[in-house]
């Protein structure tokens, strides 16, 4: 491991299955500075980005949701955009991994789906390539989160959200968020679990 060096930091694996501590660029010396990295360089692993301990805040109503960027968007190299649109949006970013999904964890994922007649090319799409996962936490997470995403078809969604100046087809739309509390906790069960 390399010596810790002061200021802000995000860690980064090595070709060697370690990781290393780096420096962001930029001034460290004002106090009031909260460093939070705006993008995550990972290889297939879990990396718990802990950045504000929700109990350490009691008087904020705090609510964890979960998002998942598809393997469109990790293609396409947005994975940076869409972790830096949910930060501006006051969200904390509190687990993520990066994985490939199997049919199994697909279906378990999309069970509500099942029976729709896309079910199969959604399987085909969500399995071709890596996600991220990721839980966020903050204030009204799931309609910040949902919000932000924009509506599931492109076309419909307005300017400003990640579908509406990203994604290009329904099929292929870059994200996916839970839509409720009980979705939140029923996705991150099957991802951080």
């Amino acid at each position: 491991m390399s010596q810790e060096r002061p200021g802000p930091h995000s860690v980064l694996p090595s070709r060697c299955d370690h990781y290393e501590l780096i420096s962001h660029s930029g001034s460290h010396s004002d106090s009031r500075h909260t460093p939070r990295p705006t993008t995550v360089l990972f290889a297939n692993f879990s990396l718990p980005l802990s950045i504000v301990d929700p109990k350490e805040h009691p008087a904020v109503a705090v609510e964890s949701t979960y998002v998942m960027i598809k393997p469109d968007g990790v293609a396409r190299g947005l994975v940076g955009e869409v972790i830096g649109r949910l930060e501006r949006k006051n969200l904390t970013l509190t687990k993520m991994r990066m994985l490939t999904i199997d049919e199994t964890l697909a279906r378990r994922h999309y069970a509500e789906h099942t029976e729709r007649p896309f079910f199969p090319e959604l399987l085909a799409f969500i399995t071709r390539g890596p996600v991220v996962a990721m839980e966020w936490t903050g204030d009204d997470a799931v309609v910040v989160a949902r919000t932000l995403m924009g509506a599931t078809n492109p076309v419909e969604a307005l300017p400003g959200t990640i579908r509406g100046d990203l994604a290009t087809i329904i099929t292929e739309n870059i994200v996916h968020g839970s839509d409720s509390l009980e979705s939140a906790a029923r996705e991150l069960g099957i991802f951080f679990n």
